[in-house]
């Protein structure tokens, strides 16, 4: 294979997400592969169309095989190369579960393989693409980091934490079942804490809840946070808990389980995937929440396991591995 061009969105966005964090690991390995031949074309965030298409048609070349690392790229694959073997798009989760545009949908349609970071973003995918179903498909998990050393320490107090945004057009998460089962939570252990990270427009109605519930002793909102601030308190924590209801991978549960912190799921989304209940955490009810948080030989077994599920499984290289072997079939 030879001549393989990316389409990533800008690897220095502001907002730094599972797209440009997996996109920077992608291109760090395709522009290395010297039998692919490889080159880049980032867009950056905030460019218009117009300068959008106008860096395309100056990359524009003759390319076996077109990487486009987010949906809302395709556009501007029509600029790039008017000739190409195969068309692989990489789909991510919610941008992808949505009915597209004419045009977009076309292109999807002419798609040669699909790449998706979990058999339940494919699913979804379908949902809303049925006529893509005969298309090649693999699933590409991924995987951040390498494997720690030395596996940190909680704190002495028992603390689960949530990790994303709180937006109100993603209200999926489980920040609300969690606050709602957390005064039983309290009956059992008095000295449990809910940690929740992250900002969205969601915040004030959850802190609403909070309030309302008379938690506010022992449910904390830290906002959007510093990456270090962050990893500081997944290291202290007992558990990461993200019951989502539409989670399509989710990096977060592999930097908990990177640190040996089991994590709490939904059995409904992505989350299942990549945790494997009852390997590296549970599906999330009371007894899972109360059993994740209690010290003893039960949670050492568990988290041991989730630290040797993300060693074996989901580090950056692993995922490499895995996108470069996809791209060679």
């Amino acid at each position: 294979m030879t001549g393989l061009l990316g389409l990533f969105p800008s690897f220095e966005s502001s907002v730094f997400g599972g797209v440009q964090e997996t996109g920077r690991q992608a291109w760090s390995v395709l522009k290395n592969q010297s039998a692919l031949d490889a080159k880049a074309f980032l867009y950056e965030a905030g460019t218009s169309r117009v300068s959008a298409a106008a860096d395309a048609l100056r990359c524009r070349s003759k390319v076996d095989t077109l990487l486009v690392w987010h949906c809302g790229l395709l556009k501007l694959t029509p600029f790039i190369a008017s000739s190409i073997r195969r068309r692989v798009v990489f789909l991510h989760g919610i941008e992808a579960w949505h009915r597209h545009d004419a045009f977009t949908s076309w292109l999807l349609r002419r798609t040669h393989l699909f790449l998706s970071n979990s058999d339940y973003t494919w699913q979804r995918f379908l949902v809303s693409h049925p006529e893509c179903s005969q298309i090649s498909h693999r699933t590409v998990s991924l995987g951040c980091g390498v494997p720690l050393d030395e596996v940190p320490s909680c704190d002495a107090v028992p603390a689960a934490i949530m990790i994303g945004r709180m937006q109100k057009g993603e209200d999926y998460k489980g920040h609300r079942e969690m606050i709602g089962l957390w005064p039983q939570v309290l009956e059992s252990i008095p000295a449990a804490r809910l940690w929740i990270v992250g900002g969205g427009d969601l915040r004030q109605d959850l802190e609403q809840l909070v309030q309302t519930a008379r938690l506010t002793a022992s449910v904390t909102f830290f906002g959007a946070i510093p990456e270090a601030e962050k990893n500081d308190l997944l290291r202290r924590c007992r558990v990461l808990a993200l019951p989502s209801a539409g989670e399509g991978f989710g990096l977060v549960y592999l930097e908990a389980m990177r640190m040996g912190k089991p994590c709490l799921v939904s059995n409904i989304d992505a989350g299942r995937e990549v945790v494997n209940p009852p390997e590296a955490g549970l599906v999330a009810d009371l007894p899972a929440i109360l059993r994740l948080l209690s010290a003893g030989s039960d949670w050492d077994e568990m988290s041991a396991r989730a630290r040797h599920r993300y060693d074996s499984t989901f580090t950056e290289m692993d995922f490499q591995k895995r996108l470069l072997a996809a791209l060679a079939e």
